[in-house]
Parts: C-alpha cells; sequence; structure tokens
C-alpha cells in the first residue's frame, strides 16, 4: 500500500506565485496541495484548518511575515515550514532557523530540488540550500577558536563521530555506509545525539557541531 501524498500549503502575498507553485507541485504524484494563503495571517489559519504535512512560506508578506507566522505554526505544532524567499539576507535565514523553520530555500531553487526540499522536510529532517549552509557554517565558525563543548561530554564515541559526519552534510544512509552500520541504528545515534544536546533538529546539529569545533570550514 503506497504512503499518502504530502499535503501542502503555499503561502505568498502574489498570487501568480502561488498559482505557480501550486501547478509545479501538482504534477508530484506524492505531493498534493491542499490550500494556499495570500499572507501569514491566512496562514496560520489555514494551517489550523487543513492540517498540512508541510507549509512552503514566502518571508515577506503583508500583515503576518513568513518568519513570525512560521514562528505560531510551528509553536502550535501544526505543520513544518519551508521558508522560501528571492531575499538572500542574514537576518531572515537566522531568524527563520530561530522561529523553527524545517527549512530554509532561495527562490532560484528548480521544481525537482523544491520537490525534494518538501520530501525531505515532509520526512521529518532538515534542510538547507547550499548556499543558507554556506552562511550558517560562516557565522557558527566567526570566532577562530571554539570554546571547548562540555555537553559533548555526555555523548559515546559512536554518537560524537555520528555528529561529526551530521556536520560534515552526510545523510543517514551515507553515515551508515561509512561507518558500516545499519541506517535505523544511524537514525538512533542521530535522535540520542539531538536529545542529549537539546537539539530541535539536524540544521542546529550541523551548526553545533562548527561551533565546538567537531568540523572545520572546508572539510
Amino acid at each position: 500500500m503506497s504512503e499518502a501524498p504530502l499535503r501542502i500549503l503555499v503561502v505568498d502575498d502574489q498570487a501568480l506565485v502561488r498559482s505557480g507553485f501550486a501547478m509545479m507541485l501538482s504534477v508530484e504524484p506524492d505531493i498534493e496541495v491542499v490550500g494556499e494563503a495570500a499572507d501569514g495571517a491566512e496562514s496560520v489559519e489555514a494551517a489550523t484548518r487543513l492540517v498540512p504535512d508541510v507549509v512552503l512560506m514566502d518571508v515577506e508578506m503583508p500583515r503576518l511575515n513568513g518568519i513570525d507566522a512560521c514562528r505560531s505554526i510551528v509553536a502550535a505544532g501544526t505543520a513544518k515550514v519551508l521558508l522560501l524567499t528571492t531575499f538572500d539576507r542574514d537576518d531572515y535565514l537566522f531568524e527563520g532557523l530561530a522561529a523553527g523553520a524545517s527549512g530554509f530555500l532561495l527562490k532560484n531553487t528548480s521544481p525537482e530540488e523544491l520537490a525534494d526540499a518538501i520530501r525531505t522536510v515532509g520526512r521529518g529532517y532538515a534542510l538547507l540550500a547550499p548556499e543558507v549552509t554556506r552562511r550558517v557554517i560562516e557565522r557558527s565558525t566567526a570566532t577562530p577558536t571554539p570554546a571547548p563543548d562540555r555537553a559533548l561530554e555526555q555523548l559515546t564515541p559512536r554518537e560524537l563521530e555520528v555528529l561529526t559526519l551530521v556536520g560534515k552534510g552526510l545523510s543517514n544512509a551515507e553515515i551508515a555506509q561509512q561507518l558500516v552500520l545499519g541506517e535505523s541504528t544511524v537514525k538512533t545515534h542521530v535522535s540520542s545525539v539531538l536529545a542529549k544536546l537539546q537539539l530541535r533538529d539536524r540544521v542546529q546539529a550541523v551548526v553545533r557541531a562548527y561551533e565546538s569545533g567537531l568540523v572545520l570550514p572546508g572539510e
């Protein structure tokens, strides 16, 4: 029996952009656009009413911007939020991540990349565009000599190894292959790392790996 399609709410203040995204995603057999909203306030109401799996959210909108709407939706546990914007700005990026966004993409993303991003976020993983990942890393490594991270002492040697590979951007499958482990075992290790370090998702794990010096720029 096949899985139910991922339910998507598209949020953008431009009607043509909303319909374009909806049309683009409607051709994907495993994705269903269940609604649209024209601003952040509408998106919060629609997310409560429609209970989508993922909200594809523009950042700059009237009444309530995408970051504040994201914060409300995530706090309510209604859906995961994938922020999408044409504005390549650090303040949007870090405010969006702090608001609980599971992903952040620029609007120059291809249709295939957008669909894959929605699938990734819908499955419970965090996702950043490559350009965005670089910004996170640059901000996290602004201090040349990171202070010792005592919290890492809670981790087992294997969990520390897994965190390092997560920080390098490897997926669970890639980590499993490199460490010669089952993918389910890796998933368990990742969950344990997130719980012990009180991290929300893999994005925060990547940032923590760089902040603590486990991974260095260019590795």
